[in-house]
């Protein structure tokens, strides 16, 4: 239609790689096209949690390698490299993170390096940090405390090491207002 054919048209377009015979079979690696900068199959980009999603359980625990969008609405625990939650986002539970930039809701604990609490962000919670900012307008009600060691605030970012050590972990969560009915199954 313009001025090429559907052939030579064809001809310039990249070659799909096979697909897997079935789903979760391993198949070729992926191959990274010219001038993209990263490995396709590194997740870098950011997780978003959207304004129509509502995510309800009992010891549920989301935890995302990267940074983490909340701009729903979250019954449990969060963890995450990056935390921030929207104006319209809100989090019932543990907040945990290198950084959390708080502009909506969080009821609960929030544990991380730096916590950054924005002039729309209400909270309820108790905070344990490195380094804390409050932007005026911000509503805070809570305790803060300054980790001796900052160790204390890294976030387990692996499913496996986290699930083994949540276990183990059983005074941290009543420690920063949350019952662990764990404790008492044991």
């Amino acid at each position: 239609m313009f001025g090429r054919s559907a052939k030579n048209a064809q001809s310039n377009l990249p070659k799909p790689s096979a697909i897997p015979a079935r789903f979760g079979s391993q198949g070729p690696a992926p191959v990274r096209p010219e001038g993209f900068p990263v490995d396709p199959t590194v997740s870098t980009g950011t997780s978003v949690i959207g304004n129509d999603l509502t995510i309800l359980g009992e010891k549920i625990t989301i935890i995302s390698q990267n940074k983490l969008q909340i701009d729903g609405h979250v019954h449990g625990d969060v963890h995450g490299k990056q935390v921030m939650i929207s104006k319209d986002g809100s989090v019932t539970g543990r907040v945990c993170a290198e950084t959390i930039e708080v502009r909506g809701g969080v009821t609960g604990s929030i544990r991380a390096l730096t916590v950054a609490l924005h002039e729309t962000a209400k909270v309820e919670a108790d905070i344990m940090h490195q380094t804390l900012s409050i932007s005026k307008g911000a509503v805070f009600n809570g305790r803060a405390q300054r980790a001796k060691d900052t160790s204390e605030l890294m976030p387990i970012l692996d499913a496996e090491a986290f699930a083994s050590q949540y276990g183990k972990d059983n005074d941290e969560a009543s420690h920063f207002g949350r019952d662990n009915d764990e404790a008492s199954l044991s």
